[in-house]
């Protein structure tokens, strides 16, 4: 029997395409074993109960307890292979995946990917790794902890429950101990988009203190572009669902809203988040005074697709907050004309005095050449009504869509007397029919 598994192990080692065989094979093994009792012989001496409980470590048995120690082994080489520095192994880690089911299995393969990226990174002066970082990031994204202790009972060897492996808390651990420290080194930009795009619904939950990312998303945001909105998006989770305090939050919002998010194509995105950030009705005026006027501003350089977007948010921030009505309700505006006192090149919203200024933008985009653009600034003429615009069936709107819309509205049929021209200057009533012709 140790000569088979040393020979399992040889398999590993030398060949790849055989690590999930082999791995099988393991299984049957120590499961035969298992069921059959060879292994399990009592319990320990008390002085022995610290290392592993039901297995006696006397020199009679010290083939069964290299048995779970070649089981550990078997992980930490199957960790190695799959985690190549050279090769894409996409594939054997998707045949792997079926195993992780097993509770053991993932508990030990987490404790092994976590020594792997110690090892390696540090050998490499966390410099990136672009082909292991992608091998890492394929393997964790297959990892999932169970929601519930009870749940934890699928295991490839049988142990006893107060087995650390059958304890909820202990995986938890080594998945956020995995995460941690892979997120601590530096990653390819187009990793950071993957990561922070699944980061509340597939790590975030999974982890015993989410608040521990705060350092990767801040390093995240720092990126700029589309990193720094999903960055921010991550903060916000962890402010309301974990009692972040980061007081910075809407003042690094406020700093990335400039004329290019309306020319890149997370754009859809970037206000759906943003409409999320600012739905509260509890935040101060000033702030959302200087996210309306800020976005008023912007809009003077906007293409009419993200015009219609805008104009729907900015109504719907001064339907959530009444007191932003005084952009619309300044009598001074209207009777001479004025600086206006709003500083766009201020990156602090408390200091930009957007209070004091009014929505003298919207009134310029009254005369604007597209017919739905004009119609929609026209709305702050009338009382708003409660009932906030829904913003989500223009986020997606391209120019295509919208000039194919213009084309296929219907129009009102204007009676006209005209005569059919039915050659160049010919036509009875012109003028220039009776006294030119084409010779």
């Amino acid at each position: 029997m140790q000569n088979s598994f040393s020979k399992f192990i040889s398999l590993i080692s030398e060949k790849d395409k055989e690590i999930i065989f082999a791995t099988d094979a393991c299984k049957r093994l120590f499961c035969q074993l298992f069921d059959r009792g060879d292994l399990y012989v009592g319990d320990l001496p008390q002085e022995d109960k610290s290392f592993i409980s039901g297995i006696k470590v006397t020199n009679c048995h010290k083939y069964c307890l290299n048995k779970i120690l070649i089981l550990c082994t078997l992980f930490t080489t199957l960790v190695e292979h799959l985690l190549s520095t050279k090769e894409d192994m996409s594939l054997l880690i998707s045949r792997f995946q079926e195993f992780l089911e097993m509770d053991d299995v993932r508990y030990y393969v987490m404790s092994s990917v976590r020594d792997n990226i110690y090892r390696v990174m540090g050998r490499n002066k966390k410099a990136v790794i672009p082909v292991y970082q992608n091998n890492v990031y394929t393997l964790l994204s297959t990892i999932n902890v169970p929601s519930h202790g009870s749940k934890i009972t699928h295991f490839l060897v049988k142990q006893p429950e107060e087995w650390k492996v059958a304890k909820l808390k202990e995986h938890k651990r080594a998945f956020e101990q995995m995460w941690l420290l892979f997120l601590k080194f530096k990653l390819p930009s187009s990793m950071y988009k993957k990561i922070l795009v699944v980061l509340h619904e597939s790590i975030m939950p999974q982890m015993s203190d989410p608040t521990l990312l705060i350092d990767f998303l801040s390093a995240a945001y720092d990126i700029g572009g589309a990193i720094s909105l999903l960055a921010l998006n991550g903060l916000f989770i962890l402010i309301h669902k974990h009692n972040l305090d980061y007081p910075d939050f809407y003042k690094k919002l406020y700093s990335l809203l400039d004329p290019s998010i309306f020319h890149v194509k997370y754009r859809a995105r970037f206000f759906h988040l943003v409409n999320i950030f600012l739905s509260s009705t509890h935040l101060p005026a000033y702030l959302v005074a200087a996210f309306v006027k800020r976005f008023a501003r912007l809009s003077l350089t906007a293409p009419p697709t993200a015009l219609l977007i805008l104009l729907s948010f900015i109504c719907n921030l001064i339907r959530r907050h009444p007191s932003c009505r005084v952009f619309i309700h300044r009598p001074s505006a209207a009777e001479e004309p004025c600086d206006d006192p709003y500083v766009m090149e201020e990156e602090d919203p408390a200091q930009c005095h957007a209070l004091e200024s009014s929505l003298w933008e919207i009134k310029t985009l009254q005369k604007h050449y597209h017919p739905d653009v004009a119609k929609a600034a026209m709305k702050i003429n009338e009382p708003l009504t409660e009932q906030e615009d829904n913003i989500s069936e223009m986020l997606e709107l391209s120019t295509f869509e919208l000039m194919e819309r213009e084309l296929k509205a219907e129009r009102k049929t204007i009676p006209l007397e005209f005569d059919t021209a039915t050659e160049l200057l010919k036509s009875p009533r012109e003028m220039l029919g009776v006294h030119f012709s084409l010779e």
